[in-house]
């Protein structure tokens, strides 16, 4: 059973290094900022979503997988509305142009 756990914890560590990297790709391959927001946003969000969970499983239910979890919902919160901003703040800025 242990080893079935780690190889979770692995490939969600796997998994979230990955979506990391894919979005560091797009920012740095995208044209504008519209399409390096979304990759960014996206990838970041999910990867430090798998990253998180897989510190989760690690640790087992505890306080500090409580506060990994606020961790993970103040992220899923927060990098929308961020991106969001952002894209109406250079949508306006656009228009004005």
């Amino acid at each position: 059973m242990e080893l079935l756990i780690d190889i979770l914890i692995i490939v969600l560590l796997a998994g979230g290094t990955f979506f990391f990297l894919v979005g560091t790709l797009g920012l740095i391959r995208m044209p504008d900022v519209f399409c390096r927001m979304h990759a960014t946003t996206k990838c970041d969000t999910l990867g430090a979503g798998l990253i998180l969970l897989a510190l989760m499983i690690h640790r087992g239910m505890s306080l500090i997988s409580i506060k990994l979890l606020l961790i993970i919902i103040f992220i899923w919160i927060t990098n929308p509305t961020a991106a969001h901003i952002i894209a109406k703040a250079e949508w306006n800025k656009e228009k004005e142009s």
